[in-house]
């Protein structure tokens, strides 16, 4: 078979299984399978397929079919122009959480400080803010053992491994160390909402990740009581909301002591991110 024959059957049997992104995750599996890139693949839709990559093909083409995202197949999502190496223990990068980043670097251009990233998952956000902030240093937590060896790998990866230590630690268990910085994308969505996700989302990721409790509050609430005790005087601390929860999040920092110094919007023009601190 060639290419062009492998990418229309791909899509065919996704477009069945009600995958909207067909075409495009087509090509993509068969540029995994044959190790190019999906450029490569359709300036050369003639080339022929052999038999042990078509078999290779299908095996994606299933996991796909059944809603795995693509990054959990791939093993890898871009975030902030680099790759991130992603498993199933950790949430998939998403570009909103970019805005994150982007914010602080602009707030700490070339300064040095330290940073607890809480719920670092694949360790993109401190990875991506410490490959920038050449002279400062951090610690990312999360209380999955698959999301630190995966944060790990990526630490390894980019060569940070000297200014970035990723613990299988709780919140509650940092201790005896103040940081400039905290940072966190903590499970935001409702405990009642998880089943309006998709299923690549609600079936595929890690709930742990996704689950703030009954309000999609209980992890933000304690993000910012914890952080009371463990950031510096003036330190910041940087959070990643969802939708329309901004009024009950600044009142929860307002009732802390925290001053809200900057929010950034996403994409929609919904809250996204909200910077504040510690008076």
């Amino acid at each position: 078979m060639k290419a062009f024959e492998i990418i229309k059957f791909g899509s065919n049997l996704l477009k069945e299984k009600k995958i909207s992104s067909f075409i495009l995750d087509s090509e993509i599996l068969l540029s995994k399978t044959l190790n190019k890139t999906r450029e490569n693949i359709l300036i050369n839709l003639n080339q022929k397929i052999n038999s042990k990559n078509i078999s290779t093909f299908k095996e994606y083409l299933l996991r796909r079919s059944y809603n795995e995202p693509i990054a959990y197949i791939m093993g890898e999502k871009e975030f902030w122009s680099k790759k991130f190496y992603v498993s199933k223990g950790t949430l998939i990068p998403r570009p909103e959480t970019e805005l994150l980043v982007d914010k602080i670097l602009k707030i700490y251009n070339a300064k040095k400080i330290s940073i607890l990233d809480i719920g670092t998952g694949s360790g993109c956000i401190i990875i991506s803010i410490l490959s920038c902030l050449k002279n400062s240093n951090g610690i990312g937590i999360d209380i999955s053992k698959n999301a630190i060896l995966t944060a790990k790998k990526n630490a390894l990866k980019y060569k940070l491994t000297d200014r970035v230590k990723f613990l299988n630690k709780s919140l509650d268990n940092i201790f005896g160390k103040k940081f400039d910085l905290i940072v966190s994308n903590p499970p935001y969505i409702s405990s009642k909402d998880i089943k309006n996700l998709s299923d690549d989302i609600k079936r595929q990721e890690p709930r742990i990740a996704l689950d703030g409790g009954n309000d999609g509050l209980d992890l933000i609430k304690k993000v910012i009581y914890k952080s009371k005790y463990i950031l510096k005087i003036k330190g910041m601390l940087a959070l990643e909301i969802g939708n329309e929860q901004f009024i009950k999040v600044s009142k929860i920092l307002i009732d802390n002591n925290f001053r809200i110094k900057q929010v950034v919007k996403d994409y929609k023009t919904n809250v996204r991110c909200v910077f504040a601190y510690y008076n």
